[in-house]
């Protein structure tokens, strides 16, 4: 096996790691706010805070990896995602909502710059493996899948306070991810032709309908997840459902969140990026379907279930049409705007998440959920149009 596939693999087990404290933390982060504020609008200010540190994040974590390169800034990422969850624990015992917001604020710097595994891999990739290597790293969230609801649940009763053992076992996951990372082979030295310039000016990036309707596509992807996701398991504790019901339906989600990342980088290659992307728009909008029909933990499931097939062909669609947007020497600024706004975005759904439940309702949720989605849905058919314009006007 080539170094770079090597590489590939690494980072996936890095993604794997790093998803699989993130599900820890949002199945039960919602619920812990719940308990530790008397103002339930606000249960799920700490998930949204931990999203506006992941956007705030994103930029300087890539200009810095760009100066020191990829392994050394995801280690700094680890190390301080590891003293966040720290602080988390301890936020628990002693019943400090503040304090826990502010642990969260800093596991989402760390989520900053582990958001940019899936770059790191289309860079060492071998050429004509970069959408599969993307899909590949993105697939690491299948062991996040089976192993985060078990691990919330399995340890929640840890340290004689509920939920702060899911924290203890996120720093577990913390340090093993610092001897991968130690094991990862990426060039710390800029390019030549990234040393030699830095390309066009931003403006003139963002302005190229591709750029457009790839941000657009991961952020209504991985907001309307987030959206629907967060409140989740709130509602189905007010459905009357136990913490053992909502774990299992976040696994089955975040299983069709990865799982598809086996075969969604050979199916982009197959049928085009744009195609992939309006499948993953109509999954979401079955899912709201299921969502709005009842409220058994069978329409809980199959609705996650598919919202999460459906980010995935979002999310790694959109990510592989980005890498169509810039040069080489362009790369470090156009993603990180990109997961800039992608992550203001989820931040702010995620927020929505809390009063939305609270006042509309689950079903608000979905409505407002599916209104989001037709935004996306016009650009991207839009894009197809166009291209599909380009190649008769080329033809003829």
């Amino acid at each position: 096996m080539s170094q770079g596939k090597v590489n590939v693999l690494l980072l996936a087990a890095c993604q794997a790691l790093a998803m699989t404290g993130n599900i820890v933390l949002f199945t039960t982060a919602a619920i812990v706010g719940n308990i530790l504020t008397e103002d339930k609008t606000l249960a799920t200010l700490p998930l949204a805070i931990q999203q506006a540190a992941t956007m705030v994040a994103t930029i300087p974590a890539s200009l810095m990896m760009r100066q020191v390169g990829r392994q050394a800034g995801f280690m700094v990422g680890v190390l301080i995602g590891l003293v966040g969850v720290s602080l988390g624990a301890y936020a628990i015992i002693t019943g400090q909502f503040s304090l826990f917001c502010l642990a969260t604020l800093l596991f989402g710097v760390f989520n900053g710059f582990a958001t940019f595994y899936r770059f790191a891999a289309a860079d060492v990739a071998p050429e004509g493996f970069r959408s599969q290597a993307i899909a590949f790293v993105v697939a690491g969230g299948i062991i996040a899948a089976l192993a985060g609801p078990s691990l919330a649940t399995w340890s929640k009763d840890w340290l004689g306070q509920e939920f702060a053992g899911g924290f203890v076992t996120i720093a577990l996951i913390q340090i093993i991810s610092l001897a991968l990372l130690a094991a990862v082979n990426i060039p710390t030295a800029l390019s030549e032709q990234e040393r030699k310039t830095e390309g066009r000016p931003l403006g003139a990036i963002v302005r190229q309908p591709v750029f457009i309707v790839a941000v657009l596509g991961s952020m209504v992807g991985y907001g309307v997840m987030a959206l629907v996701m967060t409140a989740t398991p709130l509602a189905m504790v007010g459905f009357s459902h136990d913490f053992a019901d909502a774990a299992t339906v976040i696994q089955w989600h975040v299983l069709g969140m990865f799982v598809p990342s086996l075969f969604t980088g050979y199916l982009i290659a197959r049928f085009g990026v744009l195609n992939i992307i309006l499948s993953g728009i109509l999954l979401n909008g079955f899912c709201f379907v299921v969502n709005l029909s009842g409220t058994h933990m069978l329409h809980f499931g199959g609705g996650l279930l598919l919202l999460g097939i459906g980010w995935n062909f979002m999310y790694v669609g959109s990510t592989t049409l980005l890498t169509e947007a810039y040069t080489p020497g362009e790369k470090a600024k156009t993603q990180a705007v990109h997961d800039f706004l992608m992550f203001a975005f989820v931040a702010f759904a995620t927020f929505l998440s809390g009063g939305l439940l609270n006042h509309w309702s689950w079903a608000g949720v979905n409505y407002v959920g599916a209104l989001m989605m037709l935004m996306v849905l016009s650009s991207t058919v839009w894009l197809r149009w166009q291209r599909s314009r380009s190649v008769v006007k080329t033809l003829v």
